[in-house]
């Protein structure tokens, strides 16, 4: 696929989630979107940062949630040098 039809393609992804109202907008359009695996592993995801954020260290994060080292470091990165995550947790 040419670069520009996938930057399109992401781009209208971005304008479909910047019209999420609700939870449930949310929670309707990821199940259409994405597999259970996909939504379970962004969740992952999520809560590994809340949990970075909230002082736990990876070992505790690697018990409750079973993320992989590797996935979790790179959670860290983003919670220390991201635009994101600050905003959502």
């Amino acid at each position: 696929m040419k670069k520009e039809a996938i930057k399109e393609e992401i781009e209208l992804l971005y304008k479909a989630l910047t019209k999420l109202q609700t939870f449930e907008d949310c929670e309707a359009l990821l199940k259409d979107l994405c597999t259970t695996k996909e939504i379970e592993a962004m969740a992952q995801r999520i809560m590994a940062a809340k949990y970075l954020k909230d002082g736990k260290t990876y070992e505790q994060i690697i018990e409750l949630t079973n993320i992989s080292s590797t996935t979790l470091s790179r959670v860290s990165k983003c919670v220390q040098h991201g635009k994101g995550y600050k905003n959502f947790i």
